[in-house]
């Protein structure tokens, strides 16, 4: 049974061409992994398909009575909720399902002997639903969720307007997991989860018997979860049965395939069109030529597809700085309470370390703790010589109203705009892009402006928090080769072995330090 169908869209930004004549269609318990390279369109077809954009053109139609579960990359809270509502917020309808039934029994004390059936007969009906949607356990299904997604650790009764965008996002995926819709939504769920809960949420989508269409570049969640790819490429969409490196496979061989026939087209038309430069003049073989004109103006082109810009990120190395470019001393991090025991640390010079464990046990906060931005509870850090911090943070202010030219003029005022668009062009960036807001880019986009000016300042040590979020498989892959060359020390925190192995010289386990009950 078809769930959604969309026939023959096309959207754009300005003279910027999303996807023309797109057509899509998803069938009841379909797993379907949305997959592109950054800035393709991915999250803008979720918010075409959910009518938060109208597309120029094209047809949606869902199903009648379809509840349909969206997680976007820029979902927002209101203020003066706490985690709890939020996420019991979820079953809204059961609730109101509820006062539906006081009232009627509030009626039933002045109703008639036939009102009083009818109203029995109602009651019979809401309770039987309240009951087969376990409005009854609802507080231990809101804290099975919370603590499968750590956010217990955040607090449950917290106002959301308090957390990070990470932890907003968290909340978010609880509530819609708790919705149960008939069809999820998912753009990239796991950017901001840990280990531990990317294989929770992993076990629950491969059970999860309704459809969902999921958005992410971690191709290993990918592979263990859906069973259909779509590829947004060059403004197409295009069907692959089987899970990510099925389609890579396939689109390898048909991609090669395309490549040879254009070639021997190629061929084909230069040996015409020289037959026909040579032989239209003369009378006797003119007729000959005119056919082999008539097959050139027939002939359908076969077109390749547009190369990508491909990323290419070199870290700029300052000085040798000390020996020791960070030492703390019986430090403890937190804001109103510790998050960690007392920290006798070091990072010595070319050491690259990745820190990882659970998500709120204050990796992010030693960064900032480091950096000065934040004080610490106790005790001193110590920053050696020479240092030159180059410093990734997760996310990017989003009523920035710079333009990607005004982002990087405003860090390095002495380029010329010759060399500011050079130096975006390098992380992979069109001139589409490079002319944009940065609030209108993807998240993917934004990361790579970020890392534009990174690679631009001089450094000898980089501080960085989950830089592959959001990056596309090209991009994570010249990024991980640029870490390895860079000749500083790096202190890194990340939720990707597969990006962190390989490259870093040591691996902190933060759990081991943190004051949270994991």
């Amino acid at each position: 049974m078809s769930i959604l169908n969309v026939q023959h869209l096309s959207h754009g930004f300005g003279d910027r061409a999303i996807f023309q004549d797109v057509s899509f269609r998803l069938l009841k318990g379909e797993h379907i992994g949305l997959v592109g390279a950054n800035g393709e369109g991915k999250s803008t077809f979720m918010n075409i398909i959910t009518d938060k954009l109208m597309p120029d053109e094209g047809k949606i139609e869902w199903a009648k009575n379809v509840r349909v579960g969206y997680l976007d990359q820029h979902t927002a809270l209101e203020k003066g909720m706490t985690v709890r509502d939020v996420l019991k917020s979820a079953f809204s309808y059961l609730f109101e399902m509820e006062e539906q039934m006081n009232q009627i029994c509030d009626r039933m004390g002045d109703a008639s002997p036939e009102e009083l059936e009818v109203m029995m007969e109602e009651l019979g009906t809401i309770q039987d639903t309240l009951t087969m949607h376990d409005f009854y356990v609802i507080d231990s299904k809101v804290e099975e969720i919370a603590r499968a997604l750590g956010l217990e650790d955040i607090g449950l009764d917290r106002d959301v307007m308090e957390l990070s965008g990470g932890q907003r996002t968290k909340v978010l995926l609880g509530k819609l997991l708790l919705e149960k819709p008939d069809i999820l939504l998912l753009d990239e769920p796991t950017n901001y989860l840990d280990e531990v809960h990317i294989n929770w949420l992993k076990r629950y989508l491969q059970d999860y018997e309704n459809a969902f269409i999921l958005i992410s570049h971690d191709i290993p969640f990918l592979n263990s979860v859906v069973n259909l790819i779509y590829h947004m490429d060059n403004q197409e969409l295009n069907r692959y049965v089987g899970d990510y490196d099925k389609f890579l496979e396939v689109y390898e061989v048909k991609k090669a395939q395309r490549e040879a026939a254009y070639h021997r087209q190629q061929q084909e038309i230069h040996e015409l069109k020289d037959f026909v430069a040579r032989n239209k003049a003369r009378v006797a073989t003119r007729n000959m030529a005119m056919s082999r004109q008539k097959k050139l103006d027939k002939m359908d082109l076969i077109e390749l597809a547009r190369e990508k810009p491909k990323p290419e990120f070199y870290f700029r190395t300052a000085r040798t700085p000390s020996r020791f470019v960070i030492e703390t001393k019986e430090l403890v991090i937190g804001y109103e309470e510790p998050l960690s025991k007392p920290l006798d640390l070091a990072v010595e010079r070319g050491q690259k370390i990745a820190m990882t464990g659970a998500n709120g046990i204050g990796k992010t906060t030693l960064l900032k703790s480091i950096l000065g931005l934040i004080p610490p509870l106790t005790g001193k850090v110590h920053l050696g010589d020479y240092l030159e911090i180059g410093y990734f943070e997760q996310e990017m202010p989003r009523d920035n109203p710079n333009t990607c030219i005004q982002e990087i003029w405003n860090e390095f005022p002495s380029y010329t705009q010759y060399e500011v668009r050079a130096a975006l062009a390098k992380c992979g960036l069109t001139t589409k892009h490079i002319e944009s807001l940065v609030r209108v880019l993807s998240g993917g986009e934004q990361a790579k402006v970020r890392l534009c000016k990174l690679l631009n300042r001089e450094t000898n040590i980089l501080l960085l928090d989950e830089p592959t979020n959001h990056l596309d498989k090209d991009a994570k892959e010249e990024l991980k080769r640029a870490l390895k060359e860079y000749k500083g020390s790096i202190l890194m925190v990340c939720h990707e072995p597969e990006f962190y192995e390989g490259l870093v010289t040591d691996v902190w386990d933060c759990a081991k330090w943190t004051t949270k009950i994991l």
